[in-house]
């Protein structure tokens, strides 16, 4: 028990760290996290609603707006742990000072976990405040449930970043990641549309865990669900989570080491 606690706080300090960076410039980094989905909103959502129609009852921009808050967890976490590990890892060698502390490679990986989680859930919120002003959260509980799904959302979406980090070689190398896997699966999980039912795109997309993230939102935004889709999809994200989450952990924890 003494070892776990003194892993979490060791990783706490790497969560600590990483904030300490973080606002330094912080306008500037939530910047795009909030005016993006308001952006999207407005051009999408209040721009094709009235030619769009309903979908199931909803407005187009209602719809949209839960996917603004998943979209932002998936953004946040990839980046973070993508782009932003590997200029930690490469250029500031900043792993490399923390390893000559008593923390060690499990402490930097739980932390920068952690570090992804507590800043998604953050932005998740401040996305739901931006979704409640307009008026686009049917089930105004949601503000407090969503930046809680947004977090664990967020741990599979690291995994996906910390996996990438360990294989390029280069940074320009994120691009390709980005535009065969994250863009693929930003634009198919059910966003910007409805999945059709029975068909091999609905299928296909039940291995991503952004979609589960989406439909666990959609159903806290729209207060429209059943127990066994509630179920399903947050098993189906646990389970995501847990498997990429020791790949990561064994595919960097053996690159910080070498």
């Amino acid at each position: 028990m003494n070892d776990k606690l003194q892993t979490f706080r060791l990783a706490w300090h790497v969560v600590v760290r990483n904030w300490l960076v973080y606002r330094k410039d912080f306008l500037a980094n939530i910047s795009p996290t909030l005016a993006d989905p308001a952006l999207i909103m407005l051009s999408l959502g209040l721009g094709l609603s009235p030619f769009i129609g309903e979908i199931d009852g909803l407005s187009y921009a209602e719809f949209l707006a839960p996917g603004m808050i998943a979209t932002t967890a998936l953004f946040t976490a990839f980046f973070e742990s993508s782009y932003g590990f590997f200029v930690r890892m490469t250029f500031e060698s900043v792993f490399k000072a923390m390893l000559t502390t008593p923390i060690g490679v499990r402490e930097v990986l739980l932390g920068e976990f952690m570090w992804v989680f507590v800043r998604t859930a953050l932005m998740a919120f401040g996305v739901s405040l931006v979704l409640l002003a307009l008026g686009l959260m049917p089930n105004p509980w949601a503000i407090l449930i969503c930046p809680i799904i947004g977090g664990f959302l967020s741990l599979p979406c690291s995994a996906i970043g910390l996996l990438a980090a360990s294989w390029v070689r280069n940074i320009n190398q994120f691009q390709t990641v980005y535009s065969f896997l994250i863009a693929p699966i930003y634009y198919l999980s059910g966003v910007f549309f409805p999945l059709p039912e029975k068909s091999v795109l609905s299928v296909i997309i039940q291995f991503s865990p952004f979609y589960h993230g989406v439909r666990l939102i959609q159903f806290t935004v729209w207060g429209k669900s059943t127990i066994a889709e509630i179920l399903w999809h947050a098993t189906a994200l646990a389970g995501f989570t847990l498997i990429l989450g020791f790949l990561a952990f064994h595919r960097m924890g053996r690159k910080l080491t070498t």
